[in-house]
């Protein structure tokens, strides 16, 4: 695990310094990581200048009130859909005024996987005000390690998912 901690950490440094050297700004929206999205990010000395937001917004309820994420998307498709984590980055985009926002939503386990979704199945969304990128990802690969490694996982994820997109961001 401390390798994978390692590699957030490092992330989060290469993410605070390109977003400084580029004059972006970045929100996140979390739901199964928790807030480590974040909290790696304002790990690191100068991130106010490229952080706005972060939400942690587990219940679906904060995740409809406060992200815009619809009903329909949350009756129709669930929490654990590329649907909800798109609303959600957009939602929290469109709250911050940032310029690109990450979210997840998945499950992290040991319960509440289904068919449809095990333990383990994340959906990440990266966006700016006009795009969007949204995956689903599979981190129930090393089910002995559980609930801590699939949202180190999915954290680390986000963070590569969020660099390549700043990075090959054409204004």
């Amino acid at each position: 695990m401390e390798e994978i901690y390692n590699k957030i950490n490092e992330l989060a440094k290469e993410i605070v310094a390109v977003c400084t050297e580029r004059g972006v700004k970045i929100a996140t929206a979390e739901s199964c990581t928790g807030g480590m999205i974040s909290a790696a990010i304002t790990s690191v000395s100068g991130s106010s200048a490229v952080i706005e937001l972060g939400v942690c917004s587990y219940s679906n309820r904060i995740k409809s009130k406060l992200l815009d994420v619809s009903r329909e998307t949350l009756d129709l498709c669930s929490e654990y859909s590329t649907h909800c984590a798109e609303e959600m980055a957009r939602g929290v985009l469109e709250l911050s005024g940032a310029d690109f926002a990450v979210s997840t939503s998945g499950v992290a386990g040991p319960t509440g996987g289904s068919e449809e979704n095990p333990v383990g199945t994340v959906y990440i969304c990266v966006c700016d005000k006009s795009s969007a990128s949204v995956k689903r990802y599979s981190f129930n690969d090393a089910p002995e390690n559980g609930r801590e490694l699939i949202r180190a996982r999915a954290t680390e994820q986000a963070l590569l998912d969020l660099l390549d997109i700043i990075k090959n961001y054409k204004h």
